[in-house]
């Protein structure tokens, strides 16, 4: 009888495995750091404080997801455009700092995390769900 091995399809898996956890922690860490302590020469980058909520790295780990969002959520077009720009640079420190077989390929895109979050916010704050609450509360 033949063993067989369980293998995950990187197309329907969406969990990510801890490998790719931790590897997107230290490069979010990595870039974080870049970021706060001014390593990055752009006056765009510069003039913004700039937060890395999360890193999402692919099953092979050769691409890096990061996800960013300028203080207040001002000029995020401008930072994303600026961190596009610089991100050759940004590759290559990701690159000194982790010790992996292969730099990964970054692309930034903007954290739309908080917008959805005050969006549900301000649904739950509407009349009609406030009311269904209250009427939930009462059979109780």
């Amino acid at each position: 009888m033949t063993r067989r091995r369980f293998q995950r399809d990187p197309e329907t898996s969406h969990t990510p495995s801890q490998r790719q956890l931790r590897v997107g922690e230290l490069v979010r860490h990595a870039v974080a750091d870049l970021l706060a302590r001014g390593a990055v020469h752009d006056p765009v980058i510069q003039t913004h404080v700039i937060t890395v909520p999360e890193v999402r790295m692919a099953p092979d780990l050769r691409l890096a997801t990061i996800y960013v969002m300028p203080l207040g959520g001002r000029e995020a077009d401008a930072v994303l455009a600026a961190l596009d720009r610089n991100k050759r640079f940004l590759r290559g420190e990701i690159a000194r700092r982790i010790n992996l077989k292969f730099a990964p390929e970054v692309r930034f895109r903007i954290d739309e995390r908080f917008e959805e979050a005050e969006r549900i916010e301000k649904l739950l704050q509407t009349p009609a769900v406030q009311r269904d609450l209250h009427d939930k509360d009462e059979d109780t």
